[in-house]
């Protein structure tokens, strides 16, 4: 999945070039591959009951995930406490979502991208509506509606809960997976990049993945790990492997600075960087025996926006 619509996108020597034939992908002008995009999602062209467009309660990620933000608003998301990397609260201005996604809704929009498009797989992502479950019963209510009318393997992402209760919770509505996302291993970039959310600490999201790993298993609890903020390379490759030894798979990618959020005009890190960082972390889950193809469902089995699971398979 290739950023198109940021600044850094903008200035990129890269280029996608539209042929009689279709589309290529040039480098300074020179054709280095051809393309095929994938095709507008049929689903797309349908409505709710309440004339909501489907595309407004979930989008196609990649080439065959469907992925819905089914509460599209943070309690962190004042302009002191949001954090610089994300924009949720932009794409709800923007009209191009709704507020909150009704388990009804997720249901209706999951069948149809089935049966029309053929979708593999389901990502349910949240905003934090509150600091006791976090979300985490609203994804449930979406899980166990969405289990009436497929068994597609689906993952939850939310902040960690209050209740570790809500592990098993969610898993047992139908949840395959779950992501639990601290975003770095460098509590300084932390602090820096996420002011509030950073007051859950480094120790409260190693204890969330035990807690999780117990109940979803090894290789079926994944964390966001963005680089290209300021981290210490040196406190987030030991993360990662800390967080591989439990069974945790760090899902590293690099940061893509996206338009209205605060660090819009930042530089992603450079492909230089990525390598190493990338080749570093696939040795970590290859001795923890954690692969993208070994989980069921998220980003990590998607792997749309990272090129780890590539590092990976060099390794075999």
């Amino acid at each position: 999945m290739l950023p198109a619509f940021n600044d850094p996108a903008e200035h990129s020597p890269y280029e996608i070039v539209k042929q009689e034939d279709g589309y290529s992908l040039q480098y300074e002008g020179k054709t280095l591959m051809y393309i095929d995009p994938v095709a507008r999602p049929k689903f797309y062209d349908r409505s709710t009951s309440e004339g909501i467009p489907y595309q407004k309660i979930a989008a196609l990620h990649g080439s065959d995930v469907l992925a819905s933000t089914v509460i599209q608003s943070c309690i962190r998301w004042s302009p002191k406490d949001r954090c610089k990397f994300c924009a949720i609260g932009h794409s709800l201005d923007a009209g191009s979502t709704v507020a909150k996604k009704s388990p009804q809704q997720l249901a209706e929009v999951v069948q149809a991208a089935e049966e029309l498009d053929g979708i593999k797989q389901i990502t349910l992502t949240t905003g934090t509506p509150n600091e006791t479950d976090r979300g985490a019963l609203h994804l449930a209510a979406c899980v166990e509606a969405i289990r009436k009318v497929s068994s597609l393997p689906i993952q939850v992402q939310c902040e960690p809960p209050s209740d570790e209760r809500l592990y098993q919770i969610l898993k047992d509505a139908g949840a395959n997976t779950i992501g639990l996302h601290v975003e770095s291993f460098d509590e300084r970039v932390r602090r820096e990049m996420m002011p509030s959310k950073s007051s859950i600490s480094l120790d409260n999201y190693f204890d969330a993945f035990s807690k999780a790993v117990s109940v979803f298993g090894r290789n079926q609890v994944s964390t966001y790990v963005i680089l290209g903020m300021g981290e210490d390379p040196d406190l987030t490759l030991e993360g990662c492997r800390r967080a591989a030894g439990m069974g945790v798979y760090p899902f590293v990618v690099p940061l893509r600075p996206l338009r209205g959020t605060m660090l819009e005009h930042a530089q992603p890190p450079s492909s230089a960087y990525m390598e190493q960082m990338y080749g570093k972390v696939a040795v970590f889950l290859s001795d923890a025996g954690l692969s993208a193809a070994g989980s069921a469902a998220g980003c990590a089995k998607c792997g749309a926006c990272s090129a780890l699971s590539s590092f990976e398979k060099a390794i075999v």
